[in-house]
């Protein structure tokens, strides 16, 4: 299975390469999200996942953006919590 990667352009002026696991819109809001890691893990040894909402530019170009609500990150988790289990099936 290939690795889909993305880079990212930190505010230092960095740029991070980065795996993206899903990318997902809900289509009742039309704002698009993406998940994805830098593949570190934590103290336990779980891997490090990232969430950001996708803003859309002009020629195909987006950036990353913070999510803004608490129902949004409920949203997400139930996205994600689903994704987790048809993983483990």
């Amino acid at each position: 299975m290939d690795k889909k990667m993305m880079s990212i352009m930190m505010p230092d002026g960095s740029v991070d390469e980065v795996e993206i696991i899903v990318s997902f819109e809900f289509h009742d809001t039309k704002k698009e999200y993406v998940v994805y890691t830098k593949n570190e893990t934590d103290d336990n040894g779980n891997i490090t996942i990232y969430v950001a909402a996708v803003k859309r530019k002009e020629d195909d170009k987006f950036s990353l953006g913070n999510i803004e609500t608490d129902e949004e990150w409920t949203r997400i988790k139930e996205v994600l919590r689903e994704l987790a289990k048809s993983d483990n099936e």
